[in-house]
């Protein structure tokens, strides 16, 4: 009969854990249904106040427009694409320049010229 009393035991005490967090659970769980009810009803019922009525401008249309300054940093965008432009087209002819001079080179070299 000893061998009984302890899978006995731990079914009580299993039993009795499940039991107070299933109640837990479901007290808070009524309690958050019915404050989230009162919150809603609240919502739904009050006067609007004054200042929710004032909605602010879009932000578009708040952004000061400022022609010299565009001006001034498109033509800084053009010119720093050029440069860039130059640079690629420069690294491309420096490079066929120094094939040309290898190949000369080679060529001196090996007496074929």
């Amino acid at each position: 009969m000893s061998f009984l009393l302890g899978p006995v035991s731990g079914a009580l005490v299993a039993g009795g854990i499940y039991y107070g967090f299933s109640n837990l659970i479901q007290a808070r769980t009524k309690q958050l249904s019915t404050d989230l009810h009162i919150q809603s009803t609240l919502l739904l019922h009050s006067p609007t106040p004054a200042w929710i009525s004032t909605y602010p401008s879009p932000a578009a249309s708040r952004i000061e427009q400022r022609p010299f300054l565009s001006q001034l940093q498109a033509s800084w965008n053009e010119q720093l694409e050029k440069t860039f432009v130059w640079a690629g087209q420069a690294d491309k002819h420096v490079s066929n320049a120094a094939g040309e001079l290898s190949r000369w080179a080679g060529r001196k070299l090996t007496g074929k010229d």
